[in-house]
């Protein structure tokens, strides 16, 4: 096993790594920028260096201060959580190259599977199916027009390098094609230093469902089923359950099955997430894989009682994975909500600041990860994501009921958070009958909004 590993990350994905680490016996060294000098994940690891300012730039996405920490603490291992160098391939060969670790696939698998268009080749490869559209990247914007004509609209521009919906835009008919093509490109090129764009048919009001996989150095791949990721805002997560209301178990077995073999024809090791839209009709395509541990992993963790964070430690020590896909069974319904740092009435405008005041909900099937506590500040620099709220019940109505009473136990005073609009969702009929697509917040988000309005003027009456 392993004896020291340094977490290349901050927030709440750190802090559940070092108590991973810590069950395990692990000795777990944290890094933080100036703007984390108080940070909780600073604070409970076995020992804390500072790596720079607090643009991420110059501190949390700087390999060479990472990696320098890393060797001068005599780790023997890197975990680099999600987002910043969590996906990036030389990062993960750095890593390998000083001695190190890598906690996640390898880079050449990374780099393979990074590129949209490269990981869409390697799906079809494997018999997976995926959206129509190009086979690899469009060299400009007069081959989009033609493949999109040939496919037909709507499409989607996407950047082979993107992710978490950058780089990304939709074109109803070809007189978008062009301003569709050169926002896309930006954004791509901004966010990733890659211009590279590849176009697929759009699939009007799908359903954004996920595969957790795990695979070890033995070869083994298995897949934990499925988690439903269709309530989001441009693109962006919101809310995650598991399992999907929209999967029969035939739909389930066969996407899972193509799960499992997309990761193998990769030669993936570790954690990862199999991403399909599903069809209104049934039919499901690839859409990519994520290289690392996803935000909503403990969705699977509380319906399957794997925890995935220490099978990846597992398997990055060498050892086979500790379940077979056959003793895989998921039990009850879970529900997570994210909580950001945000306005929902000023377009969801990040709010840093600081944490006047803090009250977690508790009780039976609550589960709450954050690196929040009273007086902490919350910098301006990073994500805006501040907590997960999650719930894990016998059914989903039970889930439900029990998200609700948690959010309303929630209290987070000093900016404002997108949690009314969580629990409003929560309410909603078309939430609670689990007939929503990736198109449920477009339509209904207004709704939500001047309903909160109302519920703030009412409270404001009885006091």
């Amino acid at each position: 096993m392993l004896k020291r590993v340094l977490i290349a990350n901050r927030g709440e994905i750190a802090l559940r790594i070092i108590r991973a680490c810590r069950e395990l016996g692990i000795e777990t060294v944290a890094v933080w920028s100036q703007a984390d000098e108080s940070a909780l994940h600073a604070q409970m690891a076995t020992r804390s260096l500072c790596i720079g300012p607090a643009k991420a730039a110059d501190s949390y996405l700087n390999q060479d201060a990472i990696l320098s920490a890393a060797l001068a603490t005599g780790c023997d291992a890197v975990h680099p959580g999600y987002g910043f160098l969590s996906e990036n391939p030389d990062f993960a060969d750095r890593c390998v190259q000083a001695g190190l670790k890598y906690i996640g696939p390898a880079g050449d698998v990374i780099r393979r599977l990074g590129s949209k268009a490269a990981a869409r080749t390697l799906a079809q490869s494997a018999g997976v199916p995926v959206v129509p559209g190009s086979d690899g990247p469009l060299k400009n914007v007069r081959q989009a027009q033609k493949l999109a004509g040939e496919v037909g609209y709507p499409v989607l521009l996407k950047a082979s390098a993107g992710g978490g919906g950058r780089g990304m835009r939709q074109a109803d008919g070809p007189e978008d094609l062009d301003r569709a093509w050169q926002e896309a490109r930006a954004e791509a090129v901004a966010c990733f230093g890659d211009g590279e764009l590849y176009l697929e048919k759009l699939v009007v009001n799908p359903r954004h469902i996920e595969f957790q996989i795990m695979a070890d150095t033995q070869g083994h791949v298995v897949h934990l089923g499925e988690r439903d990721c269709s309530i989001q805002r441009r693109r962006q997560k919101l809310v995650e359950e598991s399992p999907s209301k929209a999967l029969t178990p035939t739909l389930r077995e066969e996407m899972g099955r193509a799960a499992v073999a997309a990761a193998a024809a990769a030669g993936y090791v570790g954690a990862g997430t199999v991403e399909f839209v599903l069809a209104p009709d049934g039919s499901f395509y690839f859409i990519e894989m994520n290289t690392r541990i996803q935000v909503e992993h403990p969705v699977t963790e509380l319906v399957t009682g794997v925890d995935l964070v220490k099978e990846q430690l597992r398997v990055a020590a060498g050892l086979p994975l500790s379940f077979a896909q056959e003793s895989i069974e998921v039990s009850g319904h879970a529900i997570e909500c994210r909580i950001n740092a945000e306005d929902p009435e000023r377009n969801f405008l990040p709010c840093p600041g600081t944490t006047a005041f803090l009250h977690l909900p508790g009780g039976p099937g609550v589960r709450v990860d954050t690196a929040l506590y009273t007086g902490c500040e919350v910098p301006p620099y990073y994500d805006s994501l501040v907590a997960k709220v999650l719930v894990h019940a016998p059914t989903r109505l039970e889930a439900i009921r029990r998200m609700r009473r948690a959010l309303e136990e929630l209290i987070i005073e000093g900016y404002p958070t997108n949690t009314s609009l969580a629990h409003l969702i929560m309410h909603d009929a078309e939430f609670v009958r689990g007939q929503y697509d990736t198109g449920y917040l477009d339509r209904n988000l207004e709704k939500l909004l001047e309903l909160a309005r109302t519920c703030d003027r009412l409270m404001e009456g009885a006091s």
